[in-house]
């Protein structure tokens, strides 16, 4: 329930709302998840003024401001098809063009794809701090500690635009979230990051290294615990090293193909 609405016009002034204790003040992005039925009374603070839909490339990284809708990279020629196929499954169109990445980072459970792709990708966050000016954090770094502190607010995400990314999973019908996925990215260099969704409070990041050995038992691993009404935990690990192979091999036929995205 939403007790009072505020739109600042400067980060500083939503910063000052953002650190009051009193009543719990929370950031309003695209609303898609804070307006939902049975949530605790809050304040929230309008981030449309601040200017913050911004998409820029800089070098090979590609920024995103903290308001820009899903919809709005999916459409973006720096999109490669790998996100461009994520960010198809984790919201149909209308939600997509309400929902932005900041929300997303800030609100998403572990059945969300895009949160795993972010984690794969090694995206960054830049956080404006009440007291303590800007910082850039890792997204997996930030994750387990997301809602704990006042007075932050997310203004922009980064992604590595060389990076390239493989998505594989399993639903239970093509429009449902995953019960089990796979995202798989991987640098020119060899660095491979994998991590998994499909359960849980958040996704899980079970490689990150030069080369890609391992991943089977790694993913096994982390889905050792991760038994639901979904699906039972030996279904999701003997899934996710299928899923994981497949995410693999998608690469090695990009390369023979000479494409420089994976489909």
């Amino acid at each position: 329930m939403i007790l009072e609405y505020q739109r600042p016009k400067t980060i500083k002034e939503a910063l000052q709302l953002l650190n009051r204790s009193t009543p719990p003040t929370r950031p309003l992005a695209g609303g898609t998840l804070l307006n939902r039925p049975g949530g605790e009374p809050v304040a929230v603070v309008d981030l449309q003024a601040l200017g913050l839909d911004t998409v820029e490339l800089r070098g090979n990284v590609l920024r995103l401001g903290a308001m820009v809708r899903l919809q709005t990279l999916l459409e973006a020629a720096e999109s490669g098809e790998g996100l461009k196929e994520v960010l198809c499954h984790e919201a149909p169109l209308n939600l997509r063009q309400a929902a932005t990445f900041a929300g997303t980072a800030a609100a998403a459970d572990g059945r969300s794809p895009l949160l795993a792709a972010l984690l794969a990708l090694d995206a960054g966050l830049e956080i404006r701090h009440a007291e303590a000016g800007t910082s850039r954090v890792d997204l997996g770094d930030w994750l387990p500690l997301r809602g704990a502190r006042r007075g932050e607010l997310i203004t922009a995400l980064e992604l590595p635009q060389h990076a390239r990314l493989a998505y594989r999973y399993v639903a239970r019908t093509p429009q449902d979230l995953p019960i089990i996925g796979v995202l798989v990215a991987r640098w020119p260099a060899g660095r491979t990051r994998v991590a998994l969704c499909g359960w849980g409070r958040l996704p899980w990041l079970v490689l990150d290294g030069a080369e890609p050995g391992g991943v089977e038992a790694a993913v096994r691993s982390a889905a050792s615990d991760s038994g639901d009404a979904w699906a039972s935990s030996e279904y999701r690990q003997a899934t996710a090293v299928i899923l994981a192979r497949r995410a693999l091999e998608d690469f090695q036929a990009a390369a023979v193909g000479g494409e420089n995205v994976v489909p």
